[in-house]
């Protein structure tokens, strides 16, 4: 299926968000199938937080934003993002709109500003037919349509579609790691 196939590569990151370039070397698995990249709301949201395993999220949207990678993001995510940021990671909603208003700003980001009844349709017959929620059958829909090689996501729901590959872009550990910081 869409399973995520895991690579090395070696690039420049800033820990923390400093605003200057990127200047410590952290280690990021890029999935074989390259970009175009869709980002899922769980990417968003963690890349504006200030969890422990942030970079993983920080280093692809920073790429995004640079124009390094071809990202695609649904302005739907945002909202998405606004609720987790808010409901999952303690934010006010005007921190969490304040930074997910400067991330809209980035140009080199494709947005994708279009909510076609195809889309749509195609979103909830996803949803459906994958057993998966609303949502992430729109963005599997948009992922389609947008011509996505790969889904950056932190759950595994996307691995059921044989369009595009999913990259979860956090390890088990950093998974343990994130629970324990938001306490569960």
């Amino acid at each position: 299926m869409g399973r995520r196939r895991r690579s090395r590569t070696t690039s420049t990151r800033s820990h923390g968000n400093t605003g200057k370039p990127f200047d410590a070397v952290q280690s990021k698995a890029m999935s074989d199938a390259g970009g175009p990249y869709l980002f899922d709301v769980g990417v968003i949201a963690l890349a504006h937080t200030e969890t422990p395993v942030r970079d993983a999220a920080l280093s692809y949207v920073r790429d995004g934003v640079a124009g390094e990678i071809d990202a695609v993001v649904p302005y739907p995510a945002l909202f998405g993002a606004h609720t987790v940021l808010t409901t999952y990671y303690g934010q006010s909603n005007e921190e969490a709109s304040r930074l997910l208003r400067n991330f809209m700003d980035a140009k080199r980001i494709h947005w994708y500003d279009r909510m076609p009844e195809s889309v749509v349709s195609g979103g909830l017959q996803n949803a459906r037919t994958e057993n998966i929620d609303g949502w992430d059958g729109y963005y599997a829909q948009v992922a389609i349509e947008e011509g996505v090689n790969t889904v950056l996501t932190i759950d595994d729901d996307f691995e059921r579609f044989d369009a595009f590959a999913t990259e979860v872009i956090l390890s088990s550990a950093e998974f343990e790691k994130l629970n324990r910081f938001l306490g569960r």
